[in-house]
């Protein structure tokens, strides 16, 4: 027969050898957290939008020519740091046209922007925590590597806020902010593109 304080010290190493695993994963999922950057100079309000604003950038609602550029898929999931998918969420992502043009007054060369490209878009994250775009594959802006501005937003509220950026790109080694993540960070917003059925496509999984 076991005695009692053998019984208690055995429920007791238990819970903690519980408690200490639990922690240790919730310390893995908090270290994997997606890394923010900055929103840049060029986030569209919403009366600089046009009015389709949904998420298929290379089709605009009213505009005969589709957008410029190579059409790519860009999909993913939203998580919290313990793994949960995040459904409901608003994710957003903006871009400069073909041509390195943003659709943003505050870009001297914005008149040229590319009209039948939608420039901005939004895609709301359904029960998996998955969303999906169609935009074209992101062009340099003048002093800065190809990248995708990315925010996530629950009930309005801002989560997070990083780029993409293609992996591999031999401009991403002249880029002051992407040079300022480790190589673990620069993974986790690192766009590999390869053959789906529409073209190529693209995985960031984000955790908020």
């Amino acid at each position: 027969m076991t005695k009692p304080n053998t019984t208690r010290r055995y429920l007791v190493a238990g819970i903690a050898a519980v408690t200490g695993a639990y922690l240790v994963a919730s310390r893995a999922w908090a270290g994997r957290r997606t890394p923010g950057a900055s929103e840049g100079p060029f986030y569209p309000t919403p009366a600089m939008r046009k009015p389709d604003t949904d998420n298929d950038l290379v089709r605009v609602a009213g505009q005969v020519k589709a957008a410029g550029g190579e059409v790519v898929t860009l999909r993913g999931t939203v998580k919290n740091r313990f793994g949960r998918p995040l459904a409901g969420h608003r994710v957003e992502i903006w871009q400069c046209d073909t041509g390195g043009n943003y659709m943003h007054p505050g870009d001297a060369r914005s008149a040229a922007f590319d009209q039948g490209f939608q420039g901005f878009g939004h895609d709301i994250t359904d029960s998996d925590g998955g969303y999906m775009f169609r935009t074209i594959r992101p062009m340099p802006y003048p002093g800065r590597t190809p990248h995708i501005h990315v925010k996530v937003l629950e009930d309005g509220a801002e989560r997070l806020t990083t780029q993409f950026y293609i992996a591999g790109d031999q401009a991403n080694a002249a880029d002051v902010l992407y040079q300022r993540m480790t190589q673990d960070e620069a993974a986790k917003v690192s766009m590999t593109f390869i053959p789906g059925p529409d073209g190529d496509e693209a995985q960031v999984d984000l955790i908020v």
